[in-house]
């Protein structure tokens, strides 16, 4: 059964034409036996070959079909060639327009035609000993195969529209997925890139101001300077080991299933980077207001850069004798953080505009965090010198 369907829709012509040569067959022995009426039997035979024919070719050019049809129904109707077998072909016609994707114009003419055929053959060959009531009744019978060949029709149509409807609305919905998916990594890979920037400024500066000290105390404190290379050293290899994760994601191409490969730090872990800085020589003082509890891994996340990066600048640029200081403070609705050094400093104008220094990239990255999750974000020059950074996160993002 599926191979013999599987030829049908490979060979429609070819079933078509089958079909028209077995209608052809019954249809010249209905002219052969004489039930055709008073015309001459060529006659007949020409008009059901053509009718045979439009069966045949209902696939290749159905409008075309559907007026030879039509003409052939009025020549049967003036030769007075009685109905027929072949008048069969009708139904077929009518059921082809009307499933097919053409012109409206085709299928309301294939609807009227078939309802009108009745009529015109009662009236041209009224059903004897009935009267007009007996009539009418046939008329309405003889017309609802012409109605259910074309509702059976338009109802295929319809349907094979609806489900075309489906397919290019999967499509759409497919590559709509698919572009999205090129913005979530084309974002991925942008967080990793500030990701990978401030672990190599973080990192970076606290292996340079350790070198140098380490260079300065070699002969006079061996011990020191041994310290300071063993910090060098642990630096280099957690700097490393967070590279090795961040790059790995952007060497596959894919975003990251699990945090496995991305390093996520949270609030916690700031003091932890607060005591690194302070072995590499920035006095900082840390304090927690408020009562601690978790909070979104956004918002853990951009705290624990910005104080980083507010640090890394400290060191970078608030000379020998800086010290800082970092306050987080628990509100209600969000997290508060200030980040303040008493350092050189630098103008809030090189900041914003990424100057000679370098900062302004790290202020940019900063502000770029906090508005993610819905934050605010106030930096610039403290009244006496040094750098202030307060930021607000709040707990839930803005909408």
């Amino acid at each position: 059964m599926q191979r013999l369907y599987d030829f049908i829709r490979r060979h429609p012509t070819g079933v078509d034409s089958f079909w028209a040569v077995l209608l052809f067959g019954f249809s010249m022995l209905w002219v052969v036996q004489g039930n055709v009426g008073n015309e001459p039997r060529i006659a007949a035979a020409v008009i059901v070959l053509l009718l045979c024919l439009t069966v045949a070719l209902r696939r290749r050019a159905p409008e075309k079909m559907l007026l030879l049809v039509a003409a052939l129904g009025v020549a049967q109707l003036a030769l007075d060639i009685h109905v027929n077998a072949a008048d069969f072909a009708i139904l077929v016609i009518i059921y082809t327009v009307a499933a097919h994707d053409g012109p409206r114009w085709a299928s309301h003419l294939a609807l009227v035609g078939g309802l009108s055929a009745a009529t015109f053959s009662q009236m041209r060959w009224p059903v004897e000993n009935t009267g007009i009531g007996g009539r009418i009744f046939f008329t309405v019978v003889m017309s609802v195969p012409f109605a259910l060949a074309w509702v059976l029709g338009d109802s295929l149509r319809t349907r094979r529209a609806y489900f075309a409807q489906l397919e290019e609305r999967a499509s759409r919905l497919e590559k709509e997925r698919e572009a999205q998916a090129k913005v979530a990594v084309a974002g991925e890979r942008a967080r990793i890139a500030r990701e990978l920037h401030d672990v190599v400024a973080h990192n970076v500066s606290v292996m340079v101001v350790q070198a140098d000290g380490a260079a300065y105390v070699l002969d006079a404190a061996p011990d020191q300077a041994r310290q300071a290379l063993e910090t060098i050293s642990s630096t280099g290899r957690q700097a490393l080991a967070e590279m090795r994760r961040l790059l790995g994601v952007l060497r596959t191409g894919d975003a990251p299933e699990s945090g496995e490969y991305v390093p996520q730090p949270d609030v916690r872990q700031i003091e932890d980077l607060v005591e690194q800085v302070r072995h590499a020589g920035l006095a900082v003082d840390f304090k927690i207001e408020g009562t601690p509890r978790p909070l979104p891994s956004g918002v853990e996340l951009t705290a624990y850069r910005i104080v980083q990066e507010a640090l890394t600048n400290t060191r970078k640029h608030g000379g020998p004798d800086a010290g800082a200081s970092v306050r987080l403070v628990y509100f209600d609705d969000g997290l508060g953080l200030l980040v303040e050094d008493d350092g050189r400093g630098a103008s809030h104008e090189m900041y914003e505009d990424g100057g000679a220094d370098g900062r302004g990239h790290g202020l940019i990255g900063m502000r770029e965090r906090v508005g993610m999750v819905g934050g605010t974000l106030d930096a610039g020059p403290r009244p006496g010198g040094g750098f202030r950074i307060s930021a607000l996160l709040p707990l839930k993002p803005a909408h």
